[in-house]
């Protein structure tokens, strides 16, 4: 199942099963008790949604804004250093555990919506990354037992600031811009793709590949991720794990070569879709 979050057209936050490019708007039937999708989630819902999409009224793509799937998360987490092909083009030694940073619900951005290059600094750069969403919530969960915990997936481009992120230690600072990354175009459910680690991912700068890699070249891959990340914070439903990023970034690039106004940034997952996103000078 493949669920999106998204604006109508008359400006009512809503969530569909996306199917043959229309959105079954089971939101219009459940928003009353779930609101959202990480409400959804909170509930153990997913499987009334799928029963639900049969007798929902159907909207075309084209006439919805979409949204992040999980538009309001109590945490996203991202991973730094996370595949070995950008740890070596950063001319680092694999971390002994991962290096985690963190963005807020604000920075991030929808499929087809602008991400944008803040009047601050022209080093915009792009991080085609898999999203993994948080379904059932855990504290100290065991690798063996942590994919009972994944909802599902999406596609993520954790846009960076890149002098911003070099300002200090902490990455903070270069990953916060309003709407400078971006997750999406929906949630595909753990049990429609249920080895992540099988697919492949693919990042496009005006067309032309910039990275790819398959998701099992990721240092730490996700069940170890999970495990770490629940022995400092309770992960709840809803909760967005961006895994890292694999070799190409533009800071890396003889010569840099950074996002501008009028570009458009593709990150593809396979089993899961394109997030594709325009990007714009802020105003």
């Amino acid at each position: 199942m493949r669920i999106a979050s998204y604006i109508t057209s008359d400006g009512t936050a809503s969530y569909g099963v996306a199917e043959n490019g229309k959105l079954k708007d089971v939101g219009a039937a459940f928003r009353q008790n779930h609101p959202d999708l990480r409400a959804v989630l909170a509930a153990g819902a997913l499987g009334d949604l799928a029963a639900a999409a049969g007798q929902s009224g159907a909207l075309a793509e084209d006439d919805v804004t979409l949204i992040s799937p999980v538009p309001n998360p109590d945490k996203i987490i991202c991973i730094g250093l996370n595949y070995m092909t950008h740890i070596q083009e950063t001319g680092r030694d694999k971390p002994a555990k991962p290096p985690i940073f963190t963005r807020y619900p604000s920075s991030v951005t929808g499929h087809g919506q602008p991400m944008i290059r803040p009047k601050a600094s022209d080093w915009f750069d792009f991080e085609g990354e898999l999203a993994v969403v948080i379904g059932t919530a855990g504290r100290d969960i065991a690798e063996a037992d942590a994919m009972k915990h994944v909802a599902g997936y999406s596609c993520f481009n954790d846009g960076s600031i890149r002098d911003y992120q070099r300002h200090t230690s902490q990455f903070w600072a270069g990953k916060n811009f309003v709407d400078s990354g971006a997750m999406g175009p929906w949630l595909v459910t753990a049990d429609e793709l249920t080895d992540p680690g099988a697919q492949t991912m693919q990042t496009r700068l005006n067309g032309e590949v910039m990275q790819s890699t398959p998701i099992s070249d990721l240092a730490f891959n996700i069940p170890e991720l999970i495990a770490y990340l629940s022995i400092v914070t309770e992960l709840l439903p809803g909760d967005v794990i961006a895994t890292g990023t694999p070799s190409g970034v533009g800071l890396f690039r003889e010569p840099k070569l950074f996002m501008k106004d009028g570009d458009r940034v593709e990150v593809e997952v396979s089993g899961i879709g394109t997030l594709s996103n325009p990007i714009r000078d802020q105003a």
